[in-house]
This record gives C-alpha cells, sequence and structure tokens, in this order.
C-alpha cells in the first residue's frame, strides 16, 4: 500500500513508519521541511505557502494525521493551549482540502483522537459506546477536532478516530516523566493512586494503526488502550516492580498542580476506557502487561 503520514517524525508516526517500511509498503511523510527522499521515504512539505501536496499524493491507500503539538510540551499557559488546538484543528483541515484535491482518494482516512475526550471517573467504564464528553480543556480540543475530521466521511472515505490512551515509550511522552523517581529511587504514588491510567505500549499502537487500515469494517471512534488498565497505585508499583526501585514516596496532587499547573490533570485524573471495538476484532496485544512493557522499554 501507499500510505501517508502527517506528524510521521513524531513518537508513533516513527514506529509506525518502521513497522510499514518492514510490512513492505510504501510511506509518505507529511513534513513542514522541504521535500526530498531518504531512507526509501518520501517527504511532501506541507502547511507552507504556495505549496500544493495533493499533486504528489495521488493514488494513496490511507491517510494517516498524526499531526499537532505535543500535550507533554512545555506549562498549558493561554498560548500554549491554543497552539495545542490550532495545530491540531489546521492539520486536520488541510488534510480534508488534500483528500477532496486528490482524484484517486485514499479508502480509509485515519485522524489521531485522544481518551480525554470521556470525563474523568474514578468508577464508570468507558468503551466506543460511551456518549459522554468532558467539557474540560482537553475534552473540548478533542471533541472539536473529532467533529472536524468526520468531515472526511462526506468524502466517501472510510473514517476512524484513534483515541490513544497513555502511550509507554522510552525516552518521550509521559512514561520518562513516570519513570524518573523511580530511577532516582524516590519513586511512589501519584496523587491519591485511585485514578486510572488507560496505557498501551508504542509497539502496540502502531500495531493497531496497521490493523484498522486493514479492517474495512472498522470506523469511529476507536479506543486505543490495553485492556489491563491500571489505577495510578498500581501503575507505580508495576514500575517499581519492572525497575527493581522502591515504591515509597508519594507525590501529592497539589504538588504536581505546583509543578505543572493544568497540564497536571494528565497525571492526576483519568478515566477507565476499554477497547472494545479492536477486542472485538480479535486484535492480539504484545503488551497487557504494564510490567512487560516497562522492563521491554527499560530493559
Amino acid at each position: 500500500m501507499k500510505i501517508a503520514i502527517a506528524g510521521g517524525t513524531g513518537m508513533v508516526g516513527r514506529k509506525l513508519t518502521e513497522l510499514l517500511q518492514d510490512k513492505g509498503h510504501e510511506v509518505v511523510i507529511l513534513t513542514r521541511g522541504n521535500s526530498r527522499t531518504e531512507n526509501n521515504i518520501r517527504y511532501v512539505q506541507w502547511l507552507a505557502q504556495d505549496v500544493k501536496p495533493e499533486l504528489q499524493l495521488e493514488q494513496l491507500d490511507a491517510f494517516i494525521n498524526l499531526a499537532g503539538v505535543s500535550l507533554n510540551e512545555g506549562r498549558w499557559t493561554k498560548q500554549q493551549k491554543q497552539k495545542i488546538y490550532s495545530s491540531r484543528m489546521d492539520a486536520t483541515a488541510e488534510a480534508l482540502r488534500i483528500m477532496q484535491a486528490i482524484e484517486h482518494k485514499p479508502s480509509v482516512f485515519i485522524n489521531a483522537s485522544a481518551v480525554g475526550i470521556y470525563p474523568v471517573s474514578e468508577n464508570e467504564i468507558y468503551t466506543e459506546q460511551s456518549t459522554e464528553k468532558a467539557t474540560d480543556f482537553l475534552g473540548n480540543v478533542v471533541d472539536h477536532w473529532e467533529q472536524k475530521a468526520v468531515q472526511a466521511e462526506n468524502l466517501g472515505i472510510r473514517t476512524c478516530l484513534a483515541r490513544f490512551g497513555v502511550i509507554l515509550a522510552k525516552g518521550e511522552g509521559a512514561l520518562p516523566m513516570m519513570v524518573l523517581p523511580y530511577q532516582l529511587g524516590v519513586g511512589g504514588t501519584i496523587g491519591s493512586g485511585k485514578q486510572w491510567l488507560s496505557w498501551i505500549h508504542v509497539d502496540d499502537v502502531a500495531r493497531a494503526l496497521l490493523f484498522v487500515i486493514e479492517q474495512d469494517e472498522l470506523r469511529g471512534p476507536i479506543n486505543f488502550t490495553t485492556p489491563n488498565v491500571k489505577r495510578m497505585k498500581s501503575f507505580g508499583q508495576a514500575i517499581s516492580k519492572a525497575l527493581r526501585r522502591p515504591h515509597w514516596l508519594p507525590v501529592p496532587s497539589l504538588a504536581l498542580k505546583l509543578a505543572l499547573g493544568e497540564k497536571s490533570v494528565l497525571v492526576v485524573k483519568g478515566q477507565h476506557v476499554l477497547p472494545e471495538k479492536l477486542l472485538n476484532a480479535h486484535f492480539k496485544f504484545n503488551y497487557t502487561s504494564v510490567e512487560d512493557a516497562i522492563r521491554d522499554l527499560y530493559p
């Protein structure tokens, strides 16, 4: 297949590109840099003035949009929140414009999303059938993002919304921030410890994205989380066990709010989210144990 990836140089994009190339697929990465070819990957410039990437994107089989400013980047100031929002909306709008412009449209469009669309709860269990939506900053961003992305259905393109949980990867995303205290010997429960952490290994994210491309019946919201969701206290204990470091020094929610500001919501609050659609389609996760995932990433 010929697959275009916007945001292909990010954490998920790199892992997905590696998997696709291993499977013999052609990868085209949309980039803000200059158009070029490196390591059998074609980079096509987009989101730049007087640039028409659609001229190089005919005959696509799939279009995957992972573009957007990272939630883990900097404090959530008013300016940063605007960047988080606009980067997602602008990239999705351009993806829609490109797909409308090309004659041979991709059969599937996968747009990144997040489990932050579900309200924070210590008791509820959310699946793709859940209709409740969060009304905080992150919830509103994801809701608007999805509403924009599903417009691809109007072009006759099967559209999937990849609602990512906390993606575990080495040196990137939220995991390094959680692992560091344990590496320093001062790890412990974050916040109340009762909040849910819906997680997924980055390898399973890449595999699940390819799976969704290949499964024609999958469309709409799809939760990208492991079936084995953990409360934060259990997650911390799993890190402790995997790294063979003590779990003893609690980190109060107030301290995290002072250190991280509004962004602390990413670790002090959470949702119990299950990947019902992936399970019903018989997707097999390689990592359902937190200990195994941590050991793989921090051997």
